[in-house]
C-alpha cells in the first residue's frame, strides 16, 4: 500500500525521531490496516508532538507513534481495553507497559502482521463495542 505523504508538521516529527525508519515503516501498516478495516480515510495530525492517526469513520481510536527509552512506541489511550486485548492476543510479539504503550523492536525482523492486527483492533475499537 502507498501511503499518503505526511503532513509537514508531521514529517518534521518524524524526521526528530532517532528510529525514524521504523516508525515510518509502522505508519505505512496503519495506513494498510485503515484501508482493510474500512475504517479510513486516516487523519493524520500531532498530539502531544507525536504523529497521530484517528479514524474518519469514528469507528476507532487515536493511534500515536512515538519513542519511548529510544525504542520504537505504539500508545493508545489508557482509557481503552487495548492492551489487555494486545497481551491476551500477542504475549511475546511485543513487549507491553501499562495500559497505553506498546514497545516494538527498533531493527531486525519485525511481526509485521501482529502489527497490522492491533493497529486493525484500534481503528475498530468503538465499532467492535458496539457489536
Amino acid at each position: 500500500m502507498n501511503s499518503p505523504p505526511p503532513p509537514p508538521e508531521v514529517a518534521a516529527a518524524y524526521a526528530a525521531l532517532a528510529t525514524q525508519a521504523r516508525l515510518l515503516d509502522l505508519r505505512d501498516l496503519i495506513f494498510a490496516a485503515a484501508e482493510a478495516t474500512d475504517t479510513g480515510p486516516l487523519t493524520e495530525t500531532l498530539k502531544w508532538g507525536q504523529p497521530s492517526f484517528l479514524p474518519a469513520k469514528k469507528a476507532g481510536t487515536t493511534l500515536r507513534l512515538g519513542e519511548d527509552a529510544s525504542a520504537p512506541t505504539l500508545f493508545v489511550p489508557c482509557s481503552t481495553n487495548l492492551l489487555d486485548r494486545y497481551r491476551a492476543a500477542f504475549p511475546s510479539e511485543f513487549t507491553y507497559s501499562g495500559a497505553r504503550a506498546v514497545h516494538l523492536p527498533a531493527e531486525g525482523p519485525f511481526p509485521d502482521a501482529a502489527f497490522q492486527q492491533i493497529a486493525a483492533m484500534a481503528l475498530t475499537y468503538h465499532r467492535d463495542k458496539r457489536r
